[in-house]
C-alpha cells in the first residue's frame, strides 16, 4: 500500500519554451496529485507488480508502483486536457513535441508496469510522433456533395460518403471537432419531371427518394453530423441571400439565354463540347432560348486561376487540378443562373434583383439548380449569419468530397461565387474517379447500377467498406466484382486480421489464465513489432491528409502481415512448455500490436475494430489515437471469451469470373491422413526451431528470411482450422481414432 511518485523538471530550461515548460511542469505536478488523491480515495484492494529496471536492480528504487483503474482514469484525464490547451495554443519543436512532458530521470523506469509511468518507455510508441502535424487547427468541415433525389441510391453514392467518413473518423479519433456534412439536392427540372413521371407532387416525390439517402445512414455506418435538404426553409433563405450579395457586388445582370442545355446532367454545354451530338457526359441534350440571370463568371477568371495556381492542394488529384486549368485556358462564359421554363426551385428574389438590373417587368426567374445546390455548404452553418458560432468554427470547409463529374462546377463556379460573395474558399477540393460496371459508369439514367443495400444485406457494411477503399487507387476509376470482394474480404480481413485476432486471443485466454498475458523484458524482435506499430499513425496522417485513402488500408496490410510472420517465427505453442515467461511476452506484444492495429482501423471498418478492441478488454474511453501513446495492455487484466469476429464470405457457386464462366470459392487443399500429418506437424515445428535459431545466433538477413518463407510454406499446407496454422484445436490421434 505505498506509492513512490515524481515529478522530474528538466535539466536545462530554454528562455523560448518558458512558459510551455513551466505549463508542463504544472501538468506533471496535477496529474500525481490526481493519483494520490484517488489511490486515497480507492478503497478496493489493486494488483501490484515490482519494476523490473535498471534504477530497480541497483536499489535507486526498490518500491512496488501501484495503480488503481480510477487513478488512471484521472490522469488520462488530466493528460488529455492539458493536451488541447496545448494544440489550441502553442506550436512545439519536434524535439519538445510531447503529450507527458517529463524526462531522463523518470526513464529509469523504462521496462514494464502495472501501474501508472509518467515517461515513454521501451514498450511505449515514441511520443514525439503521435502529435498531428496541424495541431493548430483543430476543427475540419467535411462534405459529401448533395445526392440528387431523381432516382434511388447507387454505390458511387455510398462510394463519396464513405470516403468523407474515413476522414471525419480519423479526424474525430485524431483530437479534431468535425462537423460532417451530407444531405439532398431536391430541385430542378429533371426532379420534376420524374416526380411529374410518378404522378406525385414534387415535394412527395423529393421527400420519399431522400428517405432513401438518408436510410444509407445507418446502413453503412456513416457518422454524419448533419442531414440537409435543398427544400428547408433554412436552405431556401441561405441560397436569396446568397443571390442577394452577388446583386449587390454587381455580379448579376439579366439576359437571354440560347444553347444547349442537359436535363439529366443540369448543366449547360457550348456546340464545342458535345460529342456526338451530346453531352460529354453521354447525356442527351435540348436547345433552349429562355429569359435568364446570368453570373458575370468571367470576372473571376483571373483570380480563380491566380488562386488554383498558387495553392496546390486546391484541387487533387493532379489530374482534376490540370483539367480544370485546361477548361479555364479558352476563357469563361458568364454563367446563365436561372431558369424561367419550370417552376421547382428556389425563387429568385425578384423585388431585389428587378431593381438591381433595372428591369421591372422580369418574369419568375427560379435559380440555377447549381447555384441553389452549391449554398447548402454555408447554409448548413447558418448562412447569411457569417457571426454565428458554427460559421466562425467551421468555415471554410477542410473537404470537399465530390465525383469527377461534378469538378466543374464545383472548381470553378462555386469558388467564383464565394469570391464575389466576399467568403473564403475552402480549403481542398477532391474529385474522385467513378465506379464502373463492365466498363461503363453506373448511373440511374443507364439503368446499370449496383443496390448498396443488396450488397450489405449479402455481405456486411464493413466487409463493403473495406472492399470499396482498398481495391481501387483513390481518385482513379474502378470496376466493381463480386469475386474481387469476396477475394479480398477473405484475404485482408478473415484470413490476414480475424485469423490473426482469434489465434492470439484464443491461446492467451487458454494459456495466461483467461487474463492479458504479463510480460517479461522484451527483445529486438519484440521491439521492432512495436516500434512498427507506434510508427504506423505518423504515415496513415499523411495518407489521411494526401487523401490516398487506398494507401491507409495497405499500411494497415503490412503492419498486421508483420504481426503474423512473428507469430509464425516466434511460435508460442513451442514456447508453451520451454519457456512459459517468454510465451506470454510474445502474447502481450501480439495483443498490444492488435491493440494498434484496432484503434487505426475503426475509420475503415468500424464494426470489426470495435469487435477487436471488446475482445482486447479495451474501454471505450481508450480508443483514440492518443491511447496509442499514453496507454499500453496491462498484464493481469481479465480477457472475455474469444469469438470469431470475422468470418469467411462463402462464395455461391453461381458467381462467375469477371472473364467469364469459373466458380468461385476457396480451393481445397488435399485431406491429410494421420501419418501424413503428423509428418507435416513435424516438419512446421522443425521450421520453426530452425528460424528461432538463426535469430538467437543473429544470422544475416536473407538467411532468416528464407527460413521464414520454408516455414511459411509448410504451414500453408495445413488444414485450415489447425492450430499451427491458427483457428481451431489440433487433431490429436486420439481425437482422429474416435
Amino acid at each position: 500500500r505505498t506509492r513512490y511518485l515524481m515529478a522530474a523538471t528538466p535539466r536545462r530550461w530554454s528562455s523560448s519554451l518558458l512558459l510551455p515548460q513551466l505549463l508542463c511542469l504544472v501538468q506533471v505536478c496535477c496529474a500525481l496529485t490526481a493519483v494520490a488523491t484517488a489511490a486515497a480515495l480507492q478503497q478496493q484492494p489493486m494488483r501490484t507488480s515490482s519494476i523490473r529496471s535498471a534504477a530497480a536492480r541497483s536499489n535507486v528504487i526498490g518500491s512496488t508502483l501501484h495503480a488503481s483503474v480510477a487513478a488512471k482514469s484521472v490522469l488520462r484525464d488530466r493528460a488529455m486536457q492539458t493536451r488541447n490547451l496545448h494544440s489550441r495554443h502553442w506550436t512545439f519543436s519536434p524535439s519538445y513535441r510531447r503529450y507527458t512532458p517529463v524526462c531522463a530521470p523518470m526513464q529509469a523506469l523504462h521496462q514494464r508496469s502495472l501501474g501508472i509511468c509518467l515517461c515513454t518507455t521501451e514498450t511505449a510508441p515514441a511520443v514525439e510522433q503521435q502529435l498531428p502535424s496541424d495541431a493548430s487547427g483543430r476543427t475540419r468541415f467535411i462534405t459529401t456533395p448533395i445526392y440528387y433525389v431523381n432516382g434511388q441510391p447507387h454505390i458511387g453514392h455510398v462510394y463519396t460518403s464513405l470516403a468523407c467518413d474515413i476522414v471525419a473518423r480519423f479526424s474525430r479519433l485524431d483530437g479534431y471537432d468535425v462537423l460532417f456534412l451530407t444531405g439532398t439536392d431536391e430541385h430542378g427540372q429533371k426532379v420534376e419531371q420524374s416526380a411529374s413521371a410518378a404522378g406525385k407532387t414534387p415535394q412527395a416525390f423529393a421527400d420519399e427518394v431522400s428517405e432513401t439517402f438518408r436510410a444509407l445512414l445507418p446502413l453503412y455506418d456513416f457518422s454524419c453530423d448533419q442531414f440537409i435538404r435543398t427544400t428547408e426553409q433554412r436552405h431556401k433563405d441561405a441560397a436569396q441571400a446568397l443571390w442577394r450579395k452577388l446583386v449587390e457586388s454587381g455580379d448579376i445582370y439579366l439576359g437571354e439565354y440560347e444553347g444547349w442545355y442537359s436535363v439529366r446532367d443540369e448543366a449547360f454545354y457550348t456546340e464545342d463540347e458535345l460529342v456526338d451530338g451530346k453531352a460529354p457526359t453521354g447525356a442527351p441534350v435540348e436547345w433552349v432560348a429562355e429569359s435568364s440571370y446570368f453570373f458575370r463568371l468571367s470576372r473571376w477568371q483571373e483570380k480563380l486561376e491566380a488562386h488554383i495556381k498558387a495553392n496546390d492542394d486546391f484541387i487533387q488529384p493532379i489530374s482534376r487540378r490540370n483539367e480544370v486549368l485546361a477548361f479555364m485556358k479558352d476563357g469563361l462564359r458568364d454563367l446563365s443562373i436561372s431558369r424561367t421554363t419550370f417552376g421547382w426551385g428556389v425563387a429568385v428574389p425578384e423585388a431585389e434583383t428587378t431593381a438591381a438590373t433595372h428591369d421591372a417587368d422580369a418574369p419568375k426567374h427560379i435559380m440555377y439548380v447549381w447555384l441553389d445546390a452549391l449554398t447548402n455548404y454555408i447554409s448548413a452553418l447558418g448562412y447569411p449569419d457569417t457571426d454565428s458560432e458554427s460559421f466562425r468554427k467551421f468555415w471554410p470547409a477542410h473537404l470537399h468530397m465530390v465525383g469527377k463529374d461534378i469538378l466543374r462546377f464545383h472548381a470553378i463556379y462555386w469558388p467564383a461565387f464565394l469570391m464575389a460573395a466576399q467568403l473564403p474558399l475552402p480549403s481542398k477540393l477532391f474529385a474522385h474517379g467513378w465506379w464502373m460496371n463492365n466498363g461503363e459508369k453506373m448511373s440511374k439514367s443507364l439503368g446499370n447500377v449496383i443496390d448498396p443495400v443488396k450488397l450489405v444485406e449479402t455481405y456486411g457494411a464493413d466487409q463493403v467498406r473495406y472492399f470499396m477503399i482498398s481495391d481501387v487507387a483513390f481518385g482513379s476509376d474502378g470496376d466493381f466484382s463480386d469475386r474481387r470482394l469476396i477475394e479480398t474480404v477473405n484475404a485482408k480481413l478473415a484470413n490476414e486480421l480475424g485469423n490473426l485476432a482469434y489465434r492470439t486471443t484464443s491461446f492467451s485466454h487458454k494459456h495466461c489464465d483467461c487474463s492479458i498475458p504479463i510480460p517479461a523484458e522484451l527483445n529486438a524482435d519484440d521491439r521492432a513489432l512495436l516500434d512498427s506499430a507506434s510508427a504506423l499513425l505518423t504515415l496513415l496522417r499523411e495518407h489521411i491528409d494526401k487523401l490516398q485513402l487506398h494507401r491507409y488500408t495497405q499500411a494497415l496490410s503490412a503492419l498486421t502481415q508483420d504481426a503474423n510472420k512473428y507469430i509464425d517465427v516466434q511460435a508460442p505453442w513451442a514456447l508453451k512448455k520451454s519457456d512459459p515467461e517468454r510465451m506470454r511476452t510474445v502474447l502481450w506484444v501480439l495483443l498490444e500490436t492488435l491493440r494498434s492495429i484496432a484503434i487505426l482501423m475503426q475509420p475503415v471498418t468500424p464494426s470489426i475494430a470495435a469487435n477487436i478492441l471488446d475482445q482486447l478488454a479495451v474501454p471505450a474511453e481508450q480508443r483514440q489515437f492518443s491511447a496509442l501513446s499514453h496507454l499500453q495492455l496491462v498484464g493481469g487484466q481479465p480477457l472475455p471469451k474469444p469469438e470469431i469476429i470475422i468470418p469467411r464470405i462463402e462464395a455461391p457457386a453461381e458467381t462467375a469470373d469477371d472473364t467469364g464462366g469459373d466458380e468461385i470459392g476457396a480451393a481445397t487443399a488435399p485431406a491429410l491422413d494421420e501419418a501424413a500429418l503428423a509428418a507435416l506437424e513435424a516438419s512446421v515445428a522443425g521450421a520453426a526451431d530452425t528460424v528461432r535459431a538463426l535469430k538467437d545466433k543473429a544470422a544475416p538477413k536473407d538467411e532468416v528470411d528464407t527460413a521464414v518463407a520454408t516455414l511459411l510454406g509448410l504451414k500453408a499446407k495445413l488444414p485450415e482450422g489447425h492450430p499451427l496454422k491458427g483457428g481451431g484445436k489440433k487433431k490429436t490421434k486420439k481425437a482422429a481414432a474416435a
